[in-house]
């Protein structure tokens, strides 16, 4: 009997030790989850406060990456360290699609998405910083619209961010309040960075070189939010932006002139001051009135005309010497001189003079030209006289501290 007792208490003790070491033990069944699958899965999984690391190398990504989870953030090892590569896309239209509040991205690089890489819809509260989103192959019409792509959000930071191949905006902020663009590099895009739809916005201490148009701050009509107005731009080297337009065919940035420094169409209440503009090819600084485009307007709400342009304390170098433009190259040839640094389109607004339009002062031997668009460009105007005036500064924009 005390036999028996004691092999049923041996094959117990067996049996708990079995189940405890199946515990620990791999099911062959579940295979490993890959890199990938890990990262979404964290994204879906992620709670409020949580901090999800991009370890260094380079992670091969199949499919878009998503999270709606507010207050996480996403940090990486550096951004040519930590890298999720897309060349082998296969679904998904972005890199990493973002519609949640207080979010943070950092220290990572999103390479050869299909579409955008990194869009953040309707959230307040983003951060982006150390970032960089770049197409490897070069400036190709195939390659994704946006780089960094903000849309309809509230308190942005973009800061030190590198967007190297867009095909329509390396950085786009659109329809969104209260936005800093800073300390960044935009190159081989077709806009380097584009404030667009947008208000209260500070684009300062960035590099702009190599793309089609430097810096684009434009408000076009059909969209949900409209009446940009209220950007400063300032204390930005904007140079050499004369790689040939690639966007694709139809895009409104298809019609941006190649060698354009900075392009303000439609927008009001601008403020531009302390940049280095040097060597853009077809002109400086454009201001122009969405109906210089010549498409229809169907927008009952829209305002086409910039109004509010106050141009100081810049310094302007080289230039204008290859235009892009019809209207601009038929000036070049009746003058036999390089297209001035400053070009205003001319179209006035029913009631408004010249001086309403776009103001210039202390911006040394600067040039310029009203294009006399309105009358069909029969007499453009080289004087100054009705333009050195000066606006009220704007307003510096202030985001909470954190984002500071």
């Amino acid at each position: 009997m005390k036999f028996y007792k004691r092999a049923a208490k041996i094959i117990g003790i067996l049996a708990i030790g079995l189940m405890i070491a199946g515990c620990g033990a791999e099911d062959p069944a579940m295979p490993e989850l890959s890199f990938e699958e890990s990262l979404q899965q964290q994204l879906i999984q992620a709670r409020p406060g949580d901090v999800i690391e991009i370890p260094a190398g380079t992670h091969e990504m199949t499919r878009s990456l998503s999270l709606t989870v507010p207050g996480v953030t996403i940090r990486g090892a550096g951004m040519d360290r930590s890298i999720l590569s897309f060349k082998n896309q296969i679904q998904g239209a972005e890199g990493l699609l973002v519609s949640a509040d207080d979010f943070v991205i950092e220290d990572l690089a999103i390479e050869d998405t299909v579409g955008d890489a990194l869009k953040v819809n309707e959230s307040d509260n983003v951060t982006i910083r150390r970032v960089r989103a770049e197409w490897t192959g070069g400036a190709l019409t195939t390659n994704g619209a946006y780089g960094i792509y903000p849309v309809q959000c509230n308190k942005v930071l973009i800061d030190d961010v590198l967007v190297i191949g867009a095909s329509d905006a390396g950085i786009y902020v659109g329809q969104s309040s209260q936005i800093i663009v800073r300390n960044s590099r935009v190159e081989y895009n077709v806009a380097g960075i584009e404030i667009e739809n947008s208000t209260f916005a500070d684009v300062h201490d960035n590099i702009a070189t190599n793309n089609t148009g430097g810096i684009l701050i434009f408000d076009l009509p059909n969209l949900p939010v409209q009446g940009g107005r209220n950007t400063r731009v300032f204390d930005n080297q904007i140079f050499a932006n004369n790689t040939a337009n690639f966007a694709p065919e139809g895009n409104i940035v298809a019609t941006v002139p190649t060698g354009t420094g900075l392009m303000i169409l439609a927008n009001d209440n601008i403020e531009v001051f302390g940049n280095d503009f040097i060597d853009n090819d077809s002109v400086n600084v454009l201001i122009v009135s969405y109906l210089i485009t010549a498409l229809p307007i169907d927008d009952p709400d829209y305002d086409p005309f910039p109004e509010s342009i106050f141009i100081h304390n810049n310094q302007f170098s080289g230039g204008g010497e290859t235009p892009d433009s019809e209207p601009l190259a038929l000036l070049q040839s009746a003058t036999a001189q390089s297209i001035p640094d400053v070009v205003w389109d001319g179209i006035l607004v029913d009631g408004k003079q010249a001086k309403d339009i776009l103001c210039l002062a202390e911006n040394g031997e600067v040039t310029f030209v009203n294009l006399d668009a309105s009358n069909g460009f029969a007499a453009p105007s080289f004087d100054t006289d009705a333009h050195r005036c000066s606006l009220p500064r704007l307003s510096v924009i202030s985001l909470s501290p954190a984002a500071q």
